[in-house]
Parts: structure tokens; sequence; C-alpha cells
């Protein structure tokens, strides 16, 4: 069993989960522990699990075998009603952003909020534009995704995902789609985010670089398997010779 430390009172915890498509082994026997306020890095080489690692922690992927735990709720033992309830903890952004392509910038960011149905119109407006505030687009509210930028299309994916003012952000490979400097100003983004509001973040990426930018935890993912944790200031000083290993692969 791979295991990442013991944490008291973790915020998200997996216990020996697996998943498989197939005879395909995606993920085998992880267990993973992430405290509140942590910034996680899961590096890898393509197909390696780690973004269905990620999905197995709002089971957007449900494990074959294992446990999964959010803010003390065990996620696995839920049914369908009150694990959409669960979801509204944890919000996520995909690589390709994932916007609706005919609604506005702050249509697309409303959409979970209205969704829910329990907040005001007048309430809902408010929380847009302080989520548009968060990442700097306050000016592109009324704009659709054809107008904006890709990192803007990403910060728009964010300012969705912090909505419903959730405890954890998954964040699947959010810079590979981005250029160098884009992605130097969402990382910035996504630290400031941490900063202010104390969201937990699961960063899935190939790219060591991002990690070291962002991260202060990072893990190893090979064959499905958890192989090497390690702080990101070991690996900044050469320390982590298998994390250099797995990066740009």
């Amino acid at each position: 069993m791979s295991v990442i430390g013991s944490i008291p009172h973790p915020l998200i915890r997996l216990d020996g989960v697996s998943k498989s498509f197939g005879s395909f082994a995606a993920v085998r026997d992880v267990s993973l522990q992430v405290r509140e306020g942590e910034i996680l890095g899961l590096i890898g080489r393509s197909g390696a699990g780690k973004s269905t690692l990620l999905r197995l922690i709002n089971l957007l992927e449900r494990p074959d075998t294992g446990r999964v735990f959010v803010a003390g709720q065990e996620l696995t033992r839920l049914g369908s009603t009150e694990l959409r309830a669960a979801r509204r903890q944890i919000g996520m952004i995909f690589q390709q952003f994932n916007l609706l392509q005919n609604a506005t910038a702050a249509e697309n960011v409303a959409f979970p909020l209205r969704l829910d149905g329990k907040a005001s119109r007048a309430e809902i407006a408010a929380r847009v534009d302080e989520c548009l505030a968060l990442v700097g687009l306050q000016d592109k509210a009324a704009s659709y995704p054809a107008q904006l930028s890709g990192g803007q299309k990403q910060r728009v994916a964010i300012a969705r995902a912090l909505a419903p003012r959730p405890a954890v952000l998954l964040c699947d490979e959010p810079t590979s789609a981005l250029d160098a400097e884009t992605t130097r100003e969402l990382l910035a983004t996504l630290a400031d985010i941490n900063a202010r509001l104390g969201v937990t973040l699961v960063i899935v990426t190939h790219e060591l670089p991002v990690v070291q930018a962002l991260c202060r935890q990072a893990a190893v993912v090979e064959n499905g398997r958890i192989v090497e944790q390690f702080a990101v200031a070991e690996a900044a000083q050469g320390q982590s010779t298998l994390a250099r290993e797995v990066a740009y692969a």
C-alpha cells in the first residue's frame, strides 16, 4: 500500500483506493492524506494514474475498493443526493476549461449557484462579482468564452469553482494549454486564493516547475501508485532524484 504520511485530522483522506478500467489498473491500493490549507502536487508521466487519482477524491471516478473521506465525511458511503451536497465542498478545474460557450463569464460563474437553487438573484450577483474580482476579471463579466484568452478562460473556470465556497479545489493539468507567462500568472492566482481563502489545493501536472512554483508538498505517481513523497523545497535543492526523472516525460 502506498501511503502519504500520517496527518492529524486531514481534510482529505483516501484509504486503500484502487480503480481499474477493464484489465487496466489505473490506481493501485493508494492511501493519501492532505491537511487543510495544503497545496499538494501529484506529478508523474502521462498515463501514470494522476488524473484518475484526483477524480477519486470527489468520486467523479468511484473506487473499486477503498474509502474516500473529505472534511470527515465518507463520500464512498453516500447516496446520490447526499453526494451532490458533499461535492459543494469540492471545486474542480480542468485542462480545457469546460466553460458554457453560450454564456457570459458572469453566467458561467453563476451556474453552480443557480443549479443549487438556494441563493437569491441578488446573492448570486454579489457572489459572482466577488469571485470574478478574486481572479482579476470583473471587467470581463459580460464577455463570452470566445472573446477571452486561454488564461482568462481558466480564470473564469477558477471563479466558477470557487462560487459555492468549497474547502477543496482539485486542478487537473490546469496550465497545460497555456503559455509560460500565462502559466506563471495563473499559478500566482492559485497561490493567492490559497493564502487568502485557505482553500486546500490538489494539482495534477507532469511539469516539475509548476509544482516548484505552487506546491509545498508533492507526490510522484507511477503505475497507479504513489512511489515517492517529498517537500518541494527539498526537490528544489536536487534531493528528489525520482521527481526529476519523471518530470518532462
